[in-house]
Parts: structure tokens; sequence; C-alpha cells
């Protein structure tokens, strides 16, 4: 893979072209981004997945939903639906994909829905449930539409700032529209990520002057949850797990489980992967099937045995004070 992309260079500068362009004629106003009223705030990255965009999500929904009705609004990667689709209880994965679908089981109280045309599924929203935000889940290059407040995630592991672009790499934007984030955050960090580190890093992504760059890392939470039990990740040391993933980068997932002593054989999938039958029998032979929180959407209710581990963004520093002060601004700009 390694050579091929290689092999693929020319590719990338004619892709790096094309993306240059297109952001050129928006920046001069020849393509026209359309700008609302209701706050709209955008969660996304410049690269091909792997930076925590859903847990973000979830941890900005967290925040807001005691003060303000939310809204969230997705493409839907992968799912088998068309057009708008809004969230209900009785829809399903393949209604709004994984990872909408995962959003909208944990926060039932927010209106969710799915649309590749976000204008149109801004309209859709506004019209039915009048929310008093909306945010827009991995929609950093959709630039027909104009957020008033942009967070941008990149990787500890894989900074679009030492990145390249697609194939040869895996940004599928230009370096230079970081300049439109409000704030920058660093995620899957080392815990123990130290200043001097960070300061490092800043120097690298190079903000301008209005951006706030933070740091976070993925907490695996203790606990291991399936359909009716909880049990703590301990109890699983003397069992055989069979490890199933179908995400964009399981390695923070293994380093956190082998560092817990756990055993296990690793299953790994393509992201947003929907399993075969074939696959589900094999799964329904092992023993114990341990999973990530976005893959057991998709088989919860299939298999015999299954667990997943929740995760959540956690913040190094002041970071979620700063997160929190600026989103709280972006909200009631007048206090």
């Amino acid at each position: 893979m390694w050579l091929l992309r290689k092999i693929l260079f020319p590719v990338s500068l004619v892709y790096m072209a094309v993306v240059y362009l297109r952001n050129y004629l928006y920046d001069i106003g020849l393509f026209k981004s359309k700008s609302y009223q209701i706050p709209i705030l955008c969660v996304g990255n410049l690269s091909t997945g792997g930076t925590g965009k859903t847990p973000m999500v979830e941890y900005l929904v967290s925040m807001l939903k005691d003060d303000f009705r939310v809204g969230v609004l997705s493409r839907g990667y992968r799912r088998k639906s068309k057009g708008f689709v809004l969230a209900n209880k009785n829809s399903s994965v393949e209604d709004l994909g994984d990872e909408p679908y995962q959003i909208y089981s944990k926060y039932p109280m927010i209106s969710l829905a799915v649309d590749a045309n976000r204008q149109n599924g801004i309209s859709h929203l506004k019209e039915i449930h009048e929310p008093d935000i909306i945010i827009l889940d991995d929609a950093f290059q959709h630039r027909k539409v104009k957020p008033g407040f942009l967070i941008l995630l990149t990787s500890y592991g894989d900074l679009y700032s030492s990145d390249w672009y697609l194939p040869t790499g895996n940004l599928r934007d230009s370096k230079k529209e970081a300049k439109r984030a409000d704030v920058i955050i660093v995620t899957k960090c080392p815990k123990d990520l130290s200043e001097t580190e960070r300061e490092r890093i800043i120097g690298q992504l190079g903000p301008i002057s209005h951006q706030k760059v933070l740091f976070s890392y993925l907490n695996y939470h203790a606990k291991v949850i399936s359909k009716d039990t909880v049990y703590e990740l301990d109890d699983f040391k003397d069992t055989n797990i069979t490890l199933v993933t179908g995400i964009a980068n399981p390695k923070p997932l293994l380093d956190y489980l082998k560092g817990k002593n756990i055993s296990f054989e690793h299953l790994a999938y393509k992201d947003h992967h929907f399993f075969t039958e074939k696959e589900l029998g094999l799964f329904n032979s092992k023993k114990c099937i341990l999973t990530t929180e976005k893959d057991y959407v998709r088989l919860k209710g299939r298999l015999d045995t299954i667990f997943y581990i929740p995760i959540s963004h956690q913040f190094i520093g002041e970071g979620k004070k700063v997160l929190q002060e600026n989103v709280q601004k972006f909200m009631r700009p007048n206090r």
C-alpha cells in the first residue's frame, strides 16, 4: 500500500490543484456560501477519518443539551436511505448510518437528521424543530454552508501539517483551509502530553491570532457494556476475546487493551463496514465479541454475545474550560 501511494504521487498533485481551485472560487465569491441567522457549529477535519469526530459531536451535544434545543445534521455516510431523513424512535442504522444512529441512540432528546445536501438539511431541521443551534458533523469541506463557528480536529499521530494530499497522503483539503477554524483540537494525544510537546505542536500547526489550539485524548471507559449488562473490563482478563473493529484507526484501542493486559484476537475491517451473514456466523462461533461503540450499533441484536467499550474526549490542561467559554460566547455573544 505504501508503494502504491508513492506511485500515485502525480495523481495527488492533480487532486491538490482541484482542491486549491475549488477553495479559491469560494474565497473570491464565484462559488457562493450561505450564512444563517441560527447558530451553525461545524466539526470536521482536513484528512480522511480517524480524528474522533463522532465523540466530539457527542461531547458538544452533552455540553449544550441542557440549555439549548440542539440539532445535529450529518451526511449519514454509507446509509441505505436517500435524501433528508429525520431520526425517530423507529430509525435504524440503515436509515441514518452508524455514527448518526449512535449519537441519536445516546441523545434521543435532540433533533438529528441526515442529508448529503447540508443546505437542504438545515432548511428542513429549522422548519420541523426550530433548534437553537445546529451542529454539522463532518462538514468542514462543505463550503456551500458558512458556519458561524468551526472546530477543526487533527490526530496527534497524523497532524495535517505533516500530511500530503490523497491518494499519496490522507489530506482531502488544503492545509491552508485550517485558517477558517475558530478552534483546532489535537485529538488522540497521550494522557501525559507535556507542555513542551504541546508548544512544539502549536508551533508546527502555526495557528493565526484568533485561533485556540486545544489537546484531548480518548478516554476508554473501564466498563464494558452489552444490551442488558455492564461489566468491569478487568473481568475479561481470563476470557477468550475476539475484538472486532470497523473503524479508521483501531490502534489506540489495541494499545489500551494491551495496556490493561487483556488478551484478544483482532478481526479488522474497513471503516463503516456493514457485516455480512458469513461474517456474523464467524462472530457467533466465538466465545465473546468485544467491539467499539460505533461497530456495536451495526452488530447489536445480530450476535449472541457482544460487548462494547464506550469512549469520550478528555481535555488536557485548560482545554475543557476554553472550549466551553468559546462555544458559550458563540451562542450568547452579547453576554
